[in-house]
């Protein structure tokens, strides 16, 4: 029997696909090795059954991704919402920008979730928000102790498989949990030696929801690499840099060193907020630096 599904998690080389009749449990045909290929959770992928009786198969085909990301490893996602603390642990809106980055490369409609308000840092909210909503990004404040923006969250959820990422100890898995608490994800404390949260989700699942569509609760990271990316494409994936590109002088401008530049014309007129800036500059030189190696 072939059947067709999604594959909504992998543990040492068995890929779980979930079809229409049930989940079955199967391994990768060899061709896909051979090819290096790697099946990915949110694959849509062919399987033929091997038994009814244990729900066994084998992946015999995948259908073309419509999107990938590599951190979290997953594929044909239809949105990603960001999360961030305001507080315990301490954001890092330089890792925020990095995971924009890669968010930018493939398209994707991003969210960005301050969560914890609770803790009352006020200014520091105020602040983050103006330089994301400037940027172009809707932002959604939350707290699992306040209930507030919960339901927000929940309804952008409903038919989209969403990806919610971001830093150990922000509070991912409290949320999905006060969003529909049958997920009974494991949550942490913060380690405050360290002062950042401590890891609860150890790989990553597709999990379904009651009013459709699927979460996925990442593992937290603490660094994300970009090396990868266009050094010439650098600017594009900054989203408020985009209007004002074709007013350089320059072609090939890096926005960085050339006279005459929109961008840095669009800092200095207060359109691009200087942080946003500075993490674009820093992130063009992180590039450039790998490429001289």
């Amino acid at each position: 029997m072939i059947l067709e599904g999604t594959i909504i998690k992998g543990i040492a080389g068995f890929y779980y696909v979930a079809t229409e009749q049930n989940i079955y449990e199967c391994k990768a045909r060899g061709k896909f090795r051979n090819e290096d290929i790697t099946p990915m959770i949110g694959d849509h992928v062919v399987i033929q059954i091997s038994s009814q009786e244990t729900n066994t198969g084998s992946i015999i085909d995948i259908t073309p991704r419509k999107n990938l990301l590599i951190r979290p490893p997953v594929s044909n996602v239809d949105q990603v919402i960001i999360v961030f603390s305001i507080a315990q642990p301490d954001p890092n809106l330089y890792l925020l920008d990095r995971f924009l980055l890669l968010i930018e490369e493939q398209n994707l409609p991003a969210y960005i979730c301050f969560n914890k308000v609770d803790l009352k840092y006020q200014n520091a909210l105020i602040e983050m928000q103006e330089i994301y909503k400037k940027a172009g990004y809707d932002v959604i404040i939350t707290s699992t102790i306040t209930k507030e923006g919960v339901s927000l969250l929940q309804n952008l959820l409903i038919n989209k498989i969403t990806v919610f990422a971001g830093p150990s100890g922000v509070g991912k898995s409290s949320l999905l949990n006060e969003i529909q608490p049958s997920l009974q994800l494991k949550t942490g404390d913060i380690s405050y030696k360290l002062k950042r949260g401590k890891h609860t989700t150890r790989h990553v699942e597709l999990l379904p929801l009651e009013n459709g569509g699927y979460v996925i609760d990442t593992p937290g990271f603490t660094s994300m690499q970009i090396n990868h990316l266009s050094i010439e494409n650098l600017a594009y994936y900054y989203r408020e840099f985009q209007p004002y590109l074709s007013s350089c002088q320059f072609h090939h401008c890096s926005h960085i060193h050339e006279p005459s530049c929109g961008v840095k014309e669009a800092v200095k007129q207060g359109k691009i907020t200087l942080q946003r800036y500075e993490s674009y500059v820093s992130m063009y030189n992180e590039i450039q630096q790998q490429r001289r190696w």
